[in-house]
């Protein structure tokens, strides 16, 4: 068996693939759900395990993607942290950059820096930027500085000197001291988190990367331990933002990495699918409890960034993690988010959530806010036997209740309220869809787009005939995929260095000597988890810009090697900065970074077919009844079973289609067909 789980923000979810142990094709998919739980993460997985009555004795691999990071961050629930940095230097993390986020908001506030000054220390010690030693270490005042953070309970130091990207000989020596002086505290440096250039950000990131290792260690401990006591025979794969997985020792070392674990897995997952579908060109939209997450995928490649930020928004600067992440937009908006009014009178739908405790009024556990999962049963959109996977009938009582205050305030029936709640949250995510796309230069209309999450398929076709894409995938399990995405997911490491060079024959050899040296690293990394050299597979990646600009464009470097010629590199160079700004210079290039991916093909499931039956359509079919589609109107709809359609079915809108851990929303636009994979595929009539 192979099981992946997956922690969101409300549900943790579980995917298990059982194979024929003498011929080894897949002969069976098990799914399980269960509600996060936030104050002891590895119960939730636990509890999936139960749920689906899994044997971890039977398992030969299991991957796990988590939400402990990102949630430590945002709600400030790491450890007390210290920050240890070049003299002169303490007050980067404060000073941070000086553009507003809103250039003509004057009233933005910065946001606090998650280490005081107090805790932010320096020593004397002082690199060039070419790497070169201009003042040795001075630790003289180490020990005074070790004082104070035992006397202030200090659980974590991040290390972050001036230029260590280039040279981290400072740092590696003063991490030797601080072992020598056995202190019950974590320790991290910069050189281990980036070596990318950008002071602010590189410290930025190590301090996160510091202020959530305790609380990420505990966690990977304990998970490790539980899962190993209940049978589990080989450790778990850990999934990272960048789509890769990772081994469990590995991530312990800098657990920034799985900032946004989730959603890079969904994202990977599309992916796979589009290549046994021969769909290259991918819109793909996660929309879970608490968030909508949407990435662009051209060409079977997402693009990743290390530009990434936590609580960055119009009115607030955010706080840098320069990590490889996949390039996604993330909004506040998913089945838990609450609708409120302004001081204007004005409803929004999130980003506040329910969560899964006591999650939206329907649970009938308490909650008292009206959300997006209660509008869409308000509609008729989630049928009663179907909610929350049939474990659970709507509480129509409190669903009432939460909608009565904003039937007051604006004056409407609980079923405009409704239809406003999901026209709003769809314009969000419409918002965010085109922040991947249109505003980005790509025609959403050239691309197919695939939901996924609880949610995905709830909203899905609206949104898909808002933007005029004809053709809207759900895949089999759309409401448990990114954990399906793990097990489709390669053994990952990124390496980027800074390394400033013009792009000119005489610098060639040293081009060609960073990336060797950049590999020999990561073939050591790999031979510390008992991973041959002959396993591993490289991507070469430069960020290249022209002589006198701030930014770069990243470019594949496709098949580089020692012959590889720099017109060639140049020239696909040009036609990126032209895809990206529509025009091209006569100028000088440089190379900004050298971004080396590593990677380490894992046995991968192939997506299991749907054996037909020869059954009928009808046979699906369990109830009918009216359904609001909003500017559509209210129709007498179909009910099926998701469960019950097989490959080479086909019926036309409107329909609504539940399975046990999504519900799809099947417009009078459009029409369903089911492929051998048993996917959904909506296509649109044009209006």
């Amino acid at each position: 068996m192979r099981v992946a789980t997956d922690i969101g923000g409300t549900f943790t979810d579980l995917v298990c693939l059982e194979f024929n142990k003498e011929t080894g094709t897949p002969i069976g998919v098990k799914i399980a759900k269960s509600d996060t739980t936030p104050s002891n993460f590895e119960q939730g997985i636990l509890d999936t395990i139960k749920k689906g009555k899994i044997d971890l004795n039977e398992i030969d691999f299991f991957a796990h993607g988590t939400t402990v990071v990102i949630n430590a961050l945002t709600e400030r629930k790491g450890a007390k942290t210290a920050l240890i940095t070049t003299k002169g230097f303490r007050d980067v993390l404060e000073i941070a950059r000086c553009n507003r986020p809103d250039l003509f908001n004057f009233n933005f506030v910065k946001q606090p820096p998650f280490v005081p000054r107090y805790l932010r220390f320096e020593i004397e010690e002082r690199m060039s930027y070419k790497g070169e030693v201009l003042k040795k270490l001075n630790t003289a005042n180490l020990k005074e500085i070790i004082k104070t953070c035992v006397e202030e309970k200090v659980e974590a130091i991040a290390i972050c000197f001036l230029h260590a990207y280039k040279n981290p000989s400072h740092e590696i020596q003063l991490v030797k001291e601080l072992t020598k002086l056995n202190i019950a505290v974590e320790v991290i440096s910069s050189y281990q988190v980036t070596r990318e250039w950008r002071e602010y950000e590189r410290t930025s990131s190590t301090v996160l990367s510091a202020y959530v290792l305790p609380l990420a260690k505990k966690y990977l401990n304990n998970l490790e331990s539980k899962l190993k006591l209940q049978g589990l025979k080989q450790a778990p794969y850990i999934m990272q933002s960048n789509g890769g997985i990772t081994t469990i020792n590995d991530v312990k070392s800098n657990p920034i990495t799985m900032v946004e674990s989730g959603p890079a897995s969904g994202v990977f997952g599309a992916i796979a699918l589009g290549k046994v579908l021969g769909k290259n060109d991918l819109i793909v939209l996660d929309i879970g409890g608490t968030t909508a997450k949407c990435a662009l995928v051209e060409n079977g490649q997402v693009k990743i960034t290390t530009n990434y930020k936590i609580e960055h928004s119009r009115t607030a600067a955010g706080y840098p993690i320069q990590t490889p992440v996949i390039d996604i937009v993330e909004i506040g908006n998913g089945g838990g988010s609450i609708a409120w009014i302004d001081k204007g009178g004005k409803m929004h739908v999130g980003p506040k959530s329910s969560g899964a405790m006591p999650g939206p009024a329907a649970y009938g556990r308490g909650g008292t806010d009206l959300t997006t999962t209660d509008a869409n049963i308000i509609t008729g959109r989630i049928h009663p036997d179907y909610f929350l996977g049939g474990e659970l009938q709507p509480d129509y009582q409190s669903i009432e209740k939460a909608a009565e205050p904003l039937c007051k305030q604006l004056n409407g029936s609980k079923e405009d309220i409704a239809k406003g709640v999901l026209r709003i949250a769809n314009a969000n995510m419409i918002n965010a869809l085109k922040l991947i796309s249109v505003n980005k230069g790509y025609d959403p209309r050239d691309f197919t787009m695939v939901v996924i999450g609880g949610g995905g398929a709830m909203h899905g076709a609206d949104l898909a005939r808002e933007l005029q894409v004809s053709e809207l995938i759900i895949p089999l399990h759309a409401g448990v995929f990114s954990a399906f995405g793990m097990l489709m997911s390669d053994i990952r490491r990124d390496y980027i260095r800074t390394n400033v060079l013009t792009l000119s024959n005489e610098l060639k050899t040293i081009i060609t000597s960073t990336f060797n040296e950049i590999k020999e690293e990561a073939f050591s990394n790999f031979k510390a988890d008992n991973i041959p050299p002959d396993k591993v597979k490289f991507t070469f990646y430069a960020d290249l810009r022209y002589a006198g600009q701030e930014h770069y464009v990243k470019v594949l470097l496709h098949n580089f090697s020692e012959q590889t010629s720099l017109e060639e590199i140049i020239t696909h160079f040009h036609k990126e900065h032209k895809k990206h700004y529509s025009f091209e210079l006569d100028a000088v290039v440089e190379l900004v970074n050298f971004h080396l991916v590593a990677e380490v093909e894992v046995d991968k499931p192939d997506f299991p077919k749907i054996t037909a039956t020869n059954k009928k359509i009808q046979d699906a079919i369990f109830d009918e009844r009216e359904v609001d589609f909003d500017d559509l109107g209210v129709h007498s709809t179909t009910f099926y079973h998701r469960d019950l359609l097989e490959p080479n079915m086909s019926f036309k809108g409107p329909a609504i289609i539940a399975e046990k851990a999504t519900t799809t929303v099947v417009t009078p636009l459009h029409t369903v067909n089911i492929d051998e994979y048993g996917n959904l595929i909506l296509t649109l009539e044009k209006e």
